[in-house]
């Protein structure tokens, strides 16, 4: 179990797994830059959160609600967590993420969404099978099953964030295609930082184009 003073930011699993480099310059070396695509990300969650919170017949919709986990050692913020009337007149939870986006080829969407659920099952004593994806671009939920193969990635996730910023480590660069669309690629520069590039090389090389 974590105390209150060791809890990391539930949003850093997502850069983690994007990128361990990119998540140790934001949270061990406090570097942000943005772009269009995580100014419109931003954008949509104040959106979100600001809708407040309702009631729709058996649904009751909470916005903005505050997350931790001491067993994983996170805390954050869901977008939404909607409680659905069940027969016996209980509320089961059911967390709602929102993405600008589309899905993604890997899990890190739903490890995050995941996360979530494990801070709702310790906060509220509850058991969680499954919430929801809305991505933007297409409009739609995509339904997450929070299965035992995805809890068991969540906390290896959860374990590695604390490793790695215990550590005090940035990875070396490793250039690939995703980090083109990186927010962080100019403060970065995977593609001069990699093991074996040269810095030096690199910028003869620049020089070199422009006065051709």
């Amino acid at each position: 179990m974590y105390s209150e003073d060791d809890l990391l930011p539930l949003s850093a699993l997502q850069h983690l797994m994007f990128c361990e480099r990119q998540c140790a310059l934001i949270h061990l070396e406090g570097v942000w830059d943005e772009n269009r695509l995580t100014a419109e990300g931003r954008i949509l969650h104040e959106k979100v959160h600001e809708g407040g919170d309702e009631t729709r017949g058996d649904v009751r919709i909470a916005r903005g609600l505050r997350l931790r986990s001491l067993r994983l050692g996170i805390t954050g913020q869901a977008d939404v967590v909607e409680f659905h009337r069940q027969a016996d007149g209980s509320w089961q939870p059911f967390p709602v993420e929102y993405k600008r986006g589309r899905p993604k080829p890997d899990t890190c969407d739903e490890v995050q969404l995941c996360a979530q659920a494990f801070c709702l099952e310790e906060m509220l004593g509850a058991q969680i099978p499954e919430g929801a994806i809305f991505y933007g671009q297409p409009r739609r939920r995509h339904g997450a099953v929070f299965s035992a193969e995805l809890r068991h990635q969540t906390e290896a996730s959860a374990a590695r964030l604390h490793d790695l910023l215990d550590s005090g480590l940035t990875p070396r660069a490793v250039y690939e295609k995703k980090c083109d669309n990186c927010s962080l690629k100019l403060s970065c520069l995977p593609e001069v930082a990699g093991r074996g590039k040269s810095a030096k090389r690199y910028l003869g090389q620049m020089l070199h184009e422009e006065t051709a």
